[in-house]
């Protein structure tokens, strides 16, 4: 897995809501390597707000509310999801048979890509899609 670096920041960073959101973050740490980076949580153990890191990425998690920005989780949209997330994996054979191991939904399963690196989409348990792939488009020399 890639090291995060203090020197960087990520400008886009994702926001999933999950139904049981304690234990989506779990799973995200367990099946796909993301590390607890700040969590805080309601009084009821419900997630007000949280960070998960992966490299030098981030996503941000948070418990379903009924609120103005009307955030749902794939299974409250019969499925669908609005954001795919991308992560760049060194070890994308590795990362895959890990997510295997913790239950991942695999929905297409390791391949090479004709522009180069491996790739997997696979759904968490809650029905988000993402996508892990060894081809990292800032590198020019790939």
């Amino acid at each position: 897995m890639a090291e995060s670096s203090k020197n960087t920041t990520a400008t886009v960073i994702p926001g999933m809501r999950y139904k049981d959101a304690p234990e989506a973050i779990k799973w995200l740490c367990k099946a796909f390597g993301f590390k607890e980076h700040l969590v805080v949580p309601n009084e009821d153990g419900t997630i007000a707000h949280a960070q998960l890191t992966f490299g030098n990425g981030m996503i941000m998690v948070g418990s379903v509310r009924d609120d103005e920005l009307h955030h749902k989780p794939p299974s409250d949209l019969g499925g669908y999801n609005s954001q795919i997330p991308y992560i760049i994996v060194k070890d994308i054979d590795k990362h895959y048979n890990r997510a295997l191991k913790a239950g991942a939904e695999i929905v297409t399963p390791l391949i090479e890509q004709d522009y180069g690196g491996k790739l997997y989409s696979c759904k968490d348990p809650e029905g988000y899609l993402w996508n892990f792939g060894s081809y990292n488009p800032w590198d020019l020399e790939n």
